[in-house]
């Protein structure tokens, strides 16, 4: 797998999203074999996991931590914190500097390391300028806890100004070929001309790019599943998005691929610095996610694939309040997304 050098590290092409492994796509695996499976994702040439102190109520953190145990030299943990949901700019509590050097000792406890590779702000809000933000992060990088940090769903003027106060790393904002945003909103272009690596979430629309889920089939989903509340998953939607499904079969089956592979293609084809965190919660998607790597699409089939996509309307969202109501169904359910990390 081809190697992009992020501020000195060495970080595989595709990383793997990890939350998939204890939240929001129904009953995870058992433990060992999530434990098995980040580990052959490394033989494979994974080097990113990508986690978050949310995720599961920090057992995602746990579960991480001890699956890299062994290979914790050879890999990059990306974990996060959110000061959007919990913010950190109550004085009463300390500095910002010190409120968030508290998160991220407790995501070093939870991960048993005692450095983290990247560590990202969830979310960017707006209640404290971005260079107090960027202040913080870098007093955690030069005491050592921290090698890099970065910023999710971060707006280009957030990421011009804090790079000029700590170089970032690395923005996480969605991407996929049915959500294009930051091609038109200025964040990837600003990733492009400062050296700033891209790591785009859902990048196959939370499944929507693999085809596997399709109008007819009488979706039935349970328990903790974002495809529960994501609209693209309605029997309305996905009948409304044929027209989408007919665009991957025409060029998946031109490149001699998945549905899911040609997605990843395109998405590593817009940026040489693009690092895709698909989630690969189940061996079969570690396989087929990885052939993704090796699909070269040239500028014509490009060039092809994005004018058709312009032509496209697409129906339904993933939008992030669908995951907070994902959540109170699951409070009223009764359903605990810690369960599986019992031992």
């Amino acid at each position: 797998m081809r190697k992009v050098n992020v501020q000195g590290m060495e970080i595989g092409v595709m990383g793997m999203g990890c939350m998939g492994f204890s939240h929001a796509h129904g009953d995870p695996a058992p433990r060992e074999e999530c434990i098995s499976m980040m580990r052959k994702a490394h033989e494979m040439g994974v080097t990113l996991y990508d986690t978050a102190d949310v995720y599961a109520n920090g057992h995602n953190e746990i579960l991480v931590g001890e699956a890299l145990a062994p290979i914790r030299s050879e890999v990059q943990i990306l974990t996060k914190f959110n000061p959007e949901v919990a913010p950190v700019n109550d004085p009463a509590n300390g500095t910002v500097a010190q409120q968030i050097e508290a998160r991220c000792d407790a995501s070093l406890k939870r991960l048993g390391t005692d450095y983290i590779d990247i560590y990202m702000m969830h979310r960017v809000p707006d209640d404290l300028p971005i260079e107090t933000y960027a202040e913080a992060m870098k007093s955690l990088i030069e005491k050592g806890k921290i090698k890099a940090w970065a910023m999710s769903r971060a707006r280009e003027d957030q990421i011009r100004k804090a790079h000029a106060v700590c170089p970032v790393a690395i923005v996480q904002n969605e991407f996929s070929m049915v959500v294009r945003n930051i091609e038109t909103d200025g964040s990837l272009q600003a990733c492009k001309e400062l050296g700033i690596a891209m790591t785009p979430y859902m990048p196959l629309a939370s499944g929507l790019l693999t085809g596997a889920y399709r109008p007819g089939m009488k979706l039935e989903f349970k328990n903790d599943d974002i495809h529960r509340t994501f609209s693209w998953f309605t029997e309305e939607n996905l009948e409304k998005n044929q027209p989408l499904f007919e665009m991957l079969e025409k060029f998946s089956t031109k490149k001699g691929c998945t549905y899911a592979q040609l997605a990843l293609a395109w998405v590593m084809a817009k940026y040489d610095m693009m690092i895709p965190i698909p989630g690969m919660y189940k061996q079969e998607f570690i396989d087929s996610n990885l052939e993704a790597c090796n699909i070269v699409l040239t500028d014509e089939e490009m060039k092809e694939i994005d004018e058709t996509l312009a032509t496209l309307t697409i129906y339904g969202d993933g939008a992030e309040w669908r995951v907070d109501q994902l959540r109170g169904m699951l409070k009223e359910e009764g359903y605990e997304v810690e369960k599986s990390w019992r031992k």
